[in-house]
Formats: structure tokens, sequence, C-alpha cells
């Protein structure tokens, strides 16, 4: 059964393992490290009986110093567990921990605009829209969409308690389902 977890530093071997295996971009250890000592809380992996299977790597956007924005740098699963679901829950990870550490605005990223399967992922599934395309992207020449989602958040998460949705709900001042 394939579970998904924040990562550890041991884990970034295997990580990097993920993705010379599925991507074309190619990242040095150094660029894993980074990403763990910066944003702990935004590295996840999928785990399958002790095998690192799929991993996300998320980071804050350091272009928007006034307004918190998270981007996805690097999302891979093995071919073995692909279809199976993996690449939403990890996007799902990351984008909760966007949200939940950071109170982001929303979350970018690129995806080649060969990649179907990504796209799907990422504009059905999870209610990205494209932004707009960068001619040229990649190191092989090809353009990539610039994706972006837009975080919409809850009453929690403006800082209510369970007692004061209570009492909103039975003034009729909120819908509950």
């Amino acid at each position: 059964m394939v579970c998904i977890r924040p990562a550890t530093v041991e884990d970034l071997a295997a990580m990097q393992h993920c993705n010379l295996m599925c991507l074309p971009e190619n990242y040095q250890m150094k660029y894993y490290v980074y990403h763990a000592v910066s944003w702990p809380t935004l590295l996840h992996v999928a785990e399958d009986r002790g095998k690192i299977v799929g991993y996300v790597l998320a980071k804050l956007d350091e272009e928007s110093p006034k307004v918190a924005k998270g981007h996805i740098t690097s999302l891979s699963v093995l071919r073995t567990h692909r279809k199976l679901g993996i690449a939403a829950k990890l996007m799902i990870a990351a984008n909760d921990a966007l949200m939940t550490t950071y109170k982001t605005e929303s979350c970018s990223l690129h995806v080649r605009v060969s990649n179907k399967a990504a796209l799907h992922l990422y504009v059905d599934t999870l209610g990205y829209e494209n932004t707009g395309t960068e001619k040229a992207y990649y190191a092989d020449g090809e353009d990539a969409h610039n994706m972006r989602l837009t975080f919409k958040y809850g009453l929690k998460d403006q800082g209510l308690t369970d007692d004061e949705m209570k009492v909103l709900e039975r003034l009729g001042l909120l819908d509950v389902k």
C-alpha cells in the first residue's frame, strides 16, 4: 500500500533516483538539500513497502516577498506506480502544506506543453489554470505552460473556532454541508 508522507533528509537520494528515472530535467543533490533545509514541510514522498516511488518538491516563490506564493519545482512518480492517483495525492499534500504552513495565496508550476497526462492532472483533477506559455523554457527547447492554482480559504482558515462557526450556522449565516 502506498502512503504519502513528509520527506526526510534520508529520502533525498531516493527522490533524486526517482527523478533520474522519470524526468528529463535533473537536479544535483545540493538542490534537494537546499529545498529540504529551506522548506522542510514542503517535500513529500510516496512510499510503497519501504521504497520511494514518487515525490514532490515545493517551495515558496522568492520573487514575491509581499504575498506568500508557492511553486512546485518537481513532481515525479515511477512508471510502475502511475495511474494510481499518487501524483494527485502528492500535489494535494504539497498544496495543503503551502496553505497551512505559509498561508500562501496560490501555487504555480511549469509543465511541458506535450505532457498531456500532467496537464490532465493539473487542470481537470486539481483545478490549475493555464496562465500563459513560456517559449523554449526547457533545456531541449520545448515550451512550458505556466499553471496557477489560487487557494480558497474557508472560515476555519480565518481563525473562527468551531463554536463561532456553530453560532453562524444557527443564525443562518453559514451553509454547512
